[in-house]
């Protein structure tokens, strides 16, 4: 099994930190856009009525997947013309992740990364609103950032 952004940018030591993450019968797939901030306001007020610029936006297609194996026979409306199981849309504001990597301390390319991670972690079913969620998402963020040598 395999993971694919599809999207403008390559991200292949991400899908590689990917395997194993959840077991699958099908190679798991998702979109991934960049946007600008007025992009990403709009489409925060559209979707979430929340009208401020964000960091990520995550479009989950699949639900109560945490911790679950994917059958590609349990989800064949989701499957695309390239035969994944696509996983959802991930929305990400470039400029944001630049000022948080500054304001972070470390490099765009690790604020980057764990945006998308974070969005990733959405489409599996993982949340942080509650401390025990949050608690969970961060080890498992963590967990694939270490697999791309991104720690804190």
């Amino acid at each position: 099994m395999r993971y694919h952004f599809y999207g403008e940018k390559a991200f292949p030591e991400l899908e590689n930190a990917l395997q194993g993450f959840v077991e699958s019968d099908v190679d798991l797939a998702a979109e991934l856009v960049f946007a600008d901030e007025e992009e990403i306001r709009a489409t925060n007020a559209a979707q979430r009525g929340v009208d401020a610029v964000t960091d990520v936006l995550s479009f989950p297609t699949l639900e109560d997947i945490k911790g679950k194996a994917l059958k590609r026979e349990e989800h064949p409306f989701e499957i695309d013309e390239e035969g994944n199981l696509f996983l959802g849309s991930i929305m990400i504001c470039e400029q944001r992740a630049k000022e948080q990597a500054e304001e972070y301390g470390h490099s765009y390319e690790r604020e980057l990364n764990y945006l998308i991670v974070h969005a990733v972690m959405h489409l599996f079913g993982y949340d942080h609103m509650e401390e025990g969620e949050r608690a969970e998402m961060r080890e498992q963020e963590e967990r694939v950032l270490s697999k791309m040598g991104l720690t804190r």
